[in-house]
């Protein structure tokens, strides 16, 4: 049964996307079969995985709205080895869409279910903004992962999105939790990023994830290509330090989901 997570962030420009297609290729290298989920209409996830956003046909958009399911519309991202529910503008429709369907925040979640044997992970790339599109995406997931730069303006936004965290957990999803936080675009030579990191570990303590993603110009030069930094140049720091990051996650995760009453509570 497939383990299912969110990468989150309510800020943008964070690496949500870099962190859910590298992490995916740092997974299938490690022989776990892994689904992405592309959820913002811009498709990056989709593009970033090699598969053209403008030929999808059906998309995550038809899977939502119900005129397909997750095995009919997904794609296999060859080089990358792992397989793509794709998104495109299409998707940006389905807000409006949603509304006036009957269990409008859970549509992902049981259209996941159909093809949760066929996966080890499943990760799902969320928009930055909380909308009905984000909420799918956490009502379906057992956990959180989130991207974040050690920087004074990620601390501020980290912890609405604990809140948000917490009223989902409250209010439609009993198994979600703050599966951890991934320090990204890191660099140890600035001041203020150590400090925030420090910061980050006395807070959340066991929640940072060991692995640090440093800034790495390969992994931005990737999605030009087609493919994660992991496939572009495993050679790179930044795919080294993913892989390494995927290792982490099969560790920490990779294991049958606890009941909800036996999960971790998440911090203030």
């Amino acid at each position: 049964m497939a383990r299912i997570f969110c990468i989150a962030n309510q800020k943008g420009g964070v690496g949500k996307t870099t962190t859910t297609v590298n992490l995916a290729a740092g997974l299938a290298q490690l022989d776990q079969r892994v689904l992405v989920v592309d959820l913002d209409p811009q498709g990056n996830a989709t593009m970033g995985s090699g598969v053209d956003k403008r030929a999808l046909n059906p998309s995550v958009y038809d899977v939502l709205i119900g005129g397909a399911t997750v095995r009919g519309a997904r794609q296999r991202a060859e080089a990358a080895g792992y397989d793509v529910l794709g998104a495109n503008r299409e998707l940006a429709g389905a807000e409006v869409e949603l509304v006036g369907l009957e269990q409008r925040d859970r549509r992902l979640k049981a259209a996941l279910a159909g093809a949760a044997l066929d996966y080890d992970f499943i990760l799902i790339d969320c928009p930055p903004s909380l909308s009905l599109l984000t909420l799918n995406g956490l009502t379906a997931a057992h956990g959180v992962i989130v991207p974040m730069q050690c920087e004074y303006f990620a601390l501020e936004g980290l912890s609405d999105l604990v809140n948000t965290i917490k009223q989902v957990h409250a209010n439609l999803n009993r198994d979600l939790t703050l599966i951890g936080l991934l320090r990204v675009m890191f660099d140890p030579r600035i001041t203020l990023q150590q400090q925030v990191s420090e910061q980050l570990k006395a807070h959340f303590g066991g929640k940072v994830f060991d692995s640090v993603i440093p800034r790495n110009v390969r992994l931005a030069e990737a999605p030009s290509y087609g493919v994660p930094g992991v496939v572009f140049d495993p050679a790179s720091k930044g795919a080294m330090a993913f892989v390494e990051f995927a290792r982490e996650m099969i560790e920490r995760v990779g294991r049958p989901a606890a009941p909800a009453s036996a999960a971790a509570p998440l911090p203030d």
